[in-house]
């Protein structure tokens, strides 16, 4: 076809081509963080103006990651017909479009609208994943994709440190505390008037946001990204895929995009529900702002770990399975520790501080999944990948869980939610990304092709 881009093999590019281009998915995966993780406060402040139950609220995260489960294998058809850079660039514009459409929701303080425009910015955003994924999991050597993914999740957390911090800054003001305890008295008319100015808010920060999207569009477009071969199947490859003739056929694969879905919605519910717990304990919401925030730097914190470690004292597999038990004991910690403490002038019950924890725990878990799910893909790489990217769905509906679950029962008794998931990611660690057949136990050959085909070594 005339239109479809030129593309290069991993191994034909220079080592300055290749740093500069983990560089510009850096900046992408910078932007995927700031529009991804300022929902943090959308859902409290969605919640006041627009007089929202828990349950609603989480509909912030319903509407933005429900487009990834719609979107992601369209996504994978348009990057393979248009190319990555060209792909980008759209994504940039629909993300644009979808922060446009904030403007008319604010004007009628309409949440409906709302969450229109947080689903646009999420096609748009399934789009821009679709592509940066595989992209940054083939870009250099195997053994090393971890770390890779681990120096694009502090780009994206560090977004998303700042996003919540500078969104609060400039949506809410030092009086709104004072505002919100007064709007239960306030006559229907002033209540109105008062929620009105609230919403409004978000016309300024959402319109500059869709114009830098706009920019950043052209800017991916016209950069010196390459259009990079991630469907390379080396001669074993080829000669194992020899009769595959759908994804369905990589157990490993299937069983991670539901290791990806489960893991997104446990990071999704540590960092987007701590400013709602902790204000069930009395934290207003100007100081619990900063909650989520402290989250994303555990995470960090857990990247950083990775980087210096992985592969030179721990595989990325046996990383992954303490990342998992830690989240397993971190839950039951929030469930059942009682007592106070102080971090930073925060005072706050023990279980805020492990939800806090858990993005310690979530830290290694998606650059760990990655590599093994797509591991042997070899031409089924891009679909495999949308596949993954299908599981940010999870993001939608385990919040929703969470809501549902903190109306019946109350906030601390919802985090239940999370134990199950992590019990599956352990299984997943253990052994689920081993399986390479339906039906078969793991054999002996299966843990060579571990240590030997896909670089992870075994304990």
């Amino acid at each position: 076809m005339k239109n479809k881009p030129e593309v290069v093999e991993v191994s034909s590019l220079s080592e300055r081509d290749t740093l500069v281009s983990i560089l510009l998915i850096g900046v992408l995966f910078f932007v995927f963080g700031f529009v991804t993780w300022v929902n943090a406060i959308l859902i409290p402040y969605f919640k006041i103006a627009c007089e929202l139950t828990n349950f609603s609220s989480y509909l912030v995260t319903f509407a933005f990651y429900i487009s990834y489960f719609i979107m992601s294998v369209p996504s994978s058809y348009l990057l393979k017909r248009v190319g990555f850079k060209k792909g980008m660039m759209l994504g940039f514009w629909v993300m644009a479009l979808g922060a446009f459409i904030f403007v008319p929701a604010a004007l009628a303080r309409s949440y409906p609208t709302f969450l229109l425009g947080l689903f646009t910015i999420g096609v748009g955003l399934a789009i821009l994943q679709t592509a940066a994924n595989p992209y940054i999991t083939v870009l250099g050597p195997k053994e090393r994709a971890a770390q890779r993914i681990s120096i694009m999740g502090i780009c994206n957390k560090g977004a998303g440190i700042l996003a919540p911090l500078l969104f609060a800054a400039v949506i809410l003001r030092a009086t709104d505390t004072d505002l919100f305890s007064q709007l239960a008295t306030m006559p229907a008319t002033e209540k109105a008037a008062a929620l009105d100015e609230l919403v409004r808010r978000v016309i300024v920060p959402y319109s500059v946001i869709g114009t830098v999207l706009i920019g950043l569009g052209i800017l991916v477009r016209i950069s010196p990204l390459p259009e990079i071969n991630t469907e390379h199947e080396t001669a074993d490859v080829a000669a194992a895929n020899v009769d595959k003739t759908s994804i369905f056929q990589f157990p490993h694969l299937i069983l991670g995009a539901l290791a990806i879905f489960l893991h997104v919605g446990t990071q999704v519910i540590a960092i987007d529900t701590i400013i709602g717990y902790a204000g069930s304990m009395g934290i207003p919401l100007l100081d619990a702002k900063v909650l989520p925030s402290y989250t994303l730097f555990a995470t960090i914190c857990g990247y950083i770990i990775g980087i210096a470690l992985i592969p030179k004292v721990i595989s990325q597999v046996n990383m992954f399975r303490i990342c998992t038990v830690l989240g397993m004991v971190f839950t039951l910690l929030i469930l059942f520790s009682r007592g106070n403490l102080a971090v930073l002038g925060l005072q706050a019950d023990l279980s805020v501080w492990f939800v806090v924890l858990l993005g310690l725990a979530n830290s290694l878990v998606w650059a760990s999944i990655w590599p093994l799910a797509l591991d042997g893909l070899g031409r089924f790489t891009k679909v495999g990948a949308a596949l993954l990217i299908m599981g940010l769905s999870g993001n939608a509906l385990l919040p929703l869980v969470y809501g549902l679950l903190a109306d019946q029962y109350g906030l601390r008794e919802a985090y239940w939610v999370l134990f199950p998931c992590y019990l599956y990611l352990a299984y997943y660690a253990f052994r689920g990304h081993r399986l390479r057949r339906w039906g078969l136990p793991v054999t002996t050959k299966s843990l060579v092709h571990e240590q030997q085909g896909s670089g992870y070594a075994t304990p």
